[in-house]
């Protein structure tokens, strides 16, 4: 496809992009390549923290890379281990993996589980997950993941994934064999047009985890840093996971995530786990420079407030279509009475002036993922566009 002078064919048909080059990002608001400003309600899914090109990010990136990119994971660098260091205060946990995805961080975490149950479960390795769960795009995390429609592409599926229903504790007790080692879930089902589970589930799931001595993990990488109004989501639910993986929130747009554990956890072996880019100092200064700002109390008060100001506007639009709204911080979804969500997003974003982007999660599901730092004027104009773009097709 050719969009003006861009030739599109030299990448990979993997995702169905509409015509248009984005050129530029600041704060909320994207710049395509013919000038047009779009509002975006996306942020890389939940990824710009802190939205597109902001200068905590700039400044890192240009002070580290002047001074140390990449001395090989075989050796410490001072990056890494201050990051490191501050992501088991602020957790509670005991110990970091940095990597640059999430599908990794997830990948380590299974590893770590399967570590574990080969020394302390008799070689125990089924993880428990989750129907319409997301876990990444790896071959083992799309086993692991419940997402409609892999279940049948790329045979043979990595086994060792039984599938329980969110929010069922009896669906995951019943799972609960001499081959389990642990249970995953999101805290927040994001791709499945953000479901959460309740407080109660999680606190009688990591009852059940204890009584069974198996591993709880969670996969923060969208619920994390910040997105659910808490630092970490299972903060709402005052309890916490043996296992814990970070991503997209983490480097605020650049590639990096973690994975972290307890000390009950923690049994990898010298050589278990690595990666070239792994804990490299030029992401692990982009995330430290991210916490500076996102772990601050006052900063995740702002982001409870703004939330709190979006879900009021969803919620108008969804009594007045006879939809519903489900929130969890600034991850909220706007649940409509008719398959209309694809339409929408393509009418948003055409809108002149200024487009809006969103996500349809589902047929029916707008999801909405702005920077942690959106602002009570930028959530006035979605909207102010949103309703236009419903009206359309209602």
């Amino acid at each position: 496809m050719k969009i003006d002078q861009y030739e599109t064919t030299a990448l990979m048909n993997t995702a169905a992009r509409p015509a248009q080059v984005f050129v530029a990002g600041r704060g909320s608001w994207l710049i395509d390549h013919r000038g047009k400003r779009h509002l975006d309600f996306v942020q890389g899914w939940a990824v710009n923290a802190l939205g597109h090109c902001p200068p905590q990010i700039t400044r890192a990136l240009a002070v580290q890379s002047a001074r140390l990119i990449n001395p090989s994971p075989g050796y410490f660098n001072d990056a890494a281990l201050a990051l490191a260091d501050r992501l088991v205060r602020l957790s509670g946990l005991s110990s970091v993996f940095l990597a640059s995805s999430g599908a990794e961080a997830n990948e380590g975490a299974i590893k770590l589980a399967r570590r574990w149950g080969g020394r302390h479960r008799d070689g125990a390795y089924e993880v428990i997950t989750f129907a319409d769960a997301f876990h990444g795009r790896t071959l083992a995390m799309m086993s692991a993941s419940g997402k409609a429609g892999w279940d049948t592409i790329f045979e043979p599926k990595v086994p060792g994934f039984p599938k329980a229903r969110l929010n069922d504790l009896e669906s995951v007790r019943a799972l609960i064999g001499p081959r389990t080692v642990a249970v995953m879930l999101e805290p927040v089902q994001g791709e499945a047009g953000v479901v959460p589970a309740s407080a109660e589930f999680l606190q009688q799931l990591r009852a059940l985890c204890d009584a069974h001595d198996l591993l709880l993990i969670f996969d923060e990488v969208q619920t994390g840093i910040g997105r659910t109004g808490t630092l970490f989501a299972f903060e709402a639910a005052s309890i916490r996971p043996d296992v814990l993986t970070l991503g997209k929130g983490l480097g605020g747009g650049a590639p990096l995530s973690a994975v972290l554990a307890n000390e009950r956890a923690d049994c990898f072996e010298r050589g278990d786990q690595g990666g070239t880019y792994c804990g490299n100092p030029l992401m692990a200064a982009v995330g430290s420079a991210v916490l500076d700002t996102v772990a601050e109390p006052a900063f995740l008060a702002a982001v409870r407030e703004r939330a709190a100001q979006m879900q009021a506007v969803l919620d108008r639009h969804a009594q007045r279509l006879g939809g519903s709204v489900r929130a969890a911080g600034l991850l909220q979804a706007l649940v409509l009475p008719m398959p209309v969500a694809n339409p929408v997003v393509d009418t948003a974003r055409l809108f002149a002036p200024d487009g809006l982007l969103l996500n349809a999660a589902r047929p029916n599901v707008l999801r909405l993922m702005p920077a942690l730092n959106v602002t009570e004027q930028e959530i006035a104009q979605m909207d102010a566009l949103l309703g236009q773009a419903l009206e359309e097709h209602s």
